[in-house]
């Protein structure tokens, strides 16, 4: 009995099956970070066990930019020409390039302003700020590069400086820190 193979549509519906478990994965992780990042709130400074937690926390939030990337590269995939899907005589399964299956370079930042030159422009952004610990992370996915700073937050004024800027569409030189009062 010969195997047919299977037609453009069957492989783009099976990259659109990949795609959505892939989101729910990723709606999970998410999921699983708030409720670590809560449990972590509860216990404080518990030593070793936050440690751990944390390190739980920053692998999920690995996982979850991967799993976007996949979503994305994915997606983008089911938009190629009919002559780019590739068929397979006994199943259908997405052939990635080269380059998606080497894992991604990790370009870690000890420098806020290292990570704003680095990660400028780039295609995806996912934050984590952790209340208790004051602790600020974020990455960012450039040229299947993975750029991450983790670390003390930026300055809140300069930050709201820049956020009042473009929320009200003025140049950030005619927004100052402090009050404006009549004589």
């Amino acid at each position: 009995m010969s195997k047919r193979a299977p037609s453009k549509d069957e492989a783009l519906e099976a990259l659109d099956f990949i795609v959505s478990v892939l989101k729910e994965h990723e709606k999970d992780l998410d999921r699983l970070i708030n409720e670590l990042g809560t449990i972590t709130g509860k216990l404080g400074e518990a030593g070793e066990l936050s440690g751990k937690i944390e390190k739980v926390e920053d692998t999920l939030a690995t996982l979850q930019n991967e799993i976007a990337n996949l979503i994305s590269y994915l997606g983008a995939s089911s938009e190629l020409p009919s002559g780019s899907v590739q068929k397979q005589k006994s199943e259908v399964s997405p052939v990635l390039p080269a380059e998606v299956r080497a894992p991604p370079v990790i370009l870690r930042c000890k420098q806020w302003e290292d990570f704003q030159t680095l990660a400028n422009q780039a295609q995806t952004v996912s934050f984590l700020y952790r209340d208790a610990e004051k602790s600020f992370q974020v990455d960012a996915l450039k040229n299947n590069q993975i750029i991450t700073y983790s670390g003390e937050l930026p300055k809140p004024a300069s930050l709201l400086k820049t956020w009042l800027s473009k929320q009200l569409d003025i140049s950030e030189a005619k927004v100052l820190e402090g009050i404006l009062a009549i004589g």
